[in-house]
């Protein structure tokens, strides 16, 4: 899924854990990547970039599924999203997913006037 000019991949590298069933049957990757292109406005928004010239250049914003610790973490331009987390949500589960990408994406589009993102 491409906007804005940037390009939106989720892969989910979980297979058949529950968390990785959990998100293929509850969340699934169409919404993820919907989610991803609603995100950019809002971090945009936050960052104050309503010009193109004073944007992150970023082509492409890459979201995966992984076996491993933790909730997510961003590095660079690629977000992983812990399918032990995913496993243990119940109630509104594409919500709390949403809400985790908040800051993620937040993360992939910071940087600072030399064109870096926060060390």
């Amino acid at each position: 899924m491409q906007s804005h000019a940037v390009e939106y991949s989720v892969t989910n590298n979980t297979g058949d854990t529950p968390g990785g069933v959990h998100f293929t049957e509850e969340i699934r990757i169409p919404h993820s990547q919907q989610t991803l292109t609603m995100l950019i406005d809002f971090v945009w928004k936050t960052f104050q970039q309503n010009n193109p010239a004073y944007r992150k250049d970023v082509a492409r914003v890459s979201l995966f599924i992984d076996n491993m610790d933790g909730v997510a973490y961003t590095s660079n331009d690629e977000i992983h999203m812990s399918t032990m987390y995913l496993e243990g949500l119940s109630g509104d589960v594409t919500g709390e997913f949403t809400g985790v990408l908040y800051p993620e994406m937040m993360h992939v589009w910071q940087w600072n006037e030399a064109e870096q993102g926060p060390g």
